[in-house]
């Protein structure tokens, strides 16, 4: 079976990487050989891959996330004007 070599992974990439691989509970090697088979269409992408994948990269939380916030940052909503 042949192997490579990839050089220069970002950041950003790396940790995508890590985080499918938590998801997936595979190893690095079995996470990014599942990737590579999916990417050209070698083998069919899972249909149950969806939102929940790209949640953390894209912005999308919960609603209990978006209440903790809004009762955190409720204080930065009043703005006092009054300079004397």
């Amino acid at each position: 079976m042949k192997s490579i070599t990839i050089h220069g992974i970002d950041y950003p990439l790396a940790e995508l990487i890590k985080l499918k691989v938590q998801s997936e509970g595979l190893s690095v090697n079995k996470t990014v050989k599942k990737l590579l088979e999916q990417s050209p269409g070698v083998k069919p992408r899972n249909k149950r891959i969806n939102r929940r994948d790209v949640e953390a990269f894209s912005g999308i939380r919960s609603n209990y996330d978006r209440a903790e916030f809004e009762n955190n940052t409720e204080d930065l909503r009043n703005v006092n004007f009054d300079t004397s």
